[in-house]
């Protein structure tokens, strides 16, 4: 297979990825949804891509620090603090996960991002179980 057809395939696959996990999002009424998710993995998957290829000689781990880092930083939008409790938490680890599957997927580790995205809707199909409201 040609390479850039291959590089192709693996930015697909990081956006598809991504959709899924953000459709569940979007049906959860969550903020970062379908359109959000995939860009975000399309996006790690492409800096992987254009890391590992477009600089030879240069060290790809240091792509992969920059999109933690930046995407720390959107993680970190989607947390607020309300009503005397934090809101946004699964949101922003969401984002933070979906990164990662798209720098997984982006460097050719298919059956690791596939299977990311798998652990990762199991865990944010798991209901989500309050403790009992204990204030008098």
């Amino acid at each position: 297979m040609p390479e850039q057809l291959e590089m192709v395939l693996r930015i697909l696959l990081a956006a598809g990825l991504g959709a899924i996990i953000g459709a569940q999002r979007e049906w959860s009424g969550k903020p970062a949804g379908i359109r959000t998710l995939p860009l975000i993995s399309m996006g790690a998957a492409l800096f992987a891509v254009v890391s590992g290829i477009g600089f030879t000689g240069g060290d790809p781990a240091r792509i992969a620090a920059g999109v933690v880092t930046g995407v720390g930083f959107l993680g970190a939008g989607a947390i607020l603090h309300r009503h005397g409790g934090v809101e946004g938490l699964t949101t922003a680890a969401s984002i933070w996960g979906v990164a990662g599957i798209g720098l997984a997927a982006g460097t050719g580790l298919y059956l690791i991002s596939v299977v990311a995205t798998a652990i990762a809707l199991l865990i944010l199909f798991i209901p989500h179980i309050s403790p009992p409201n204990n204030k008098k």
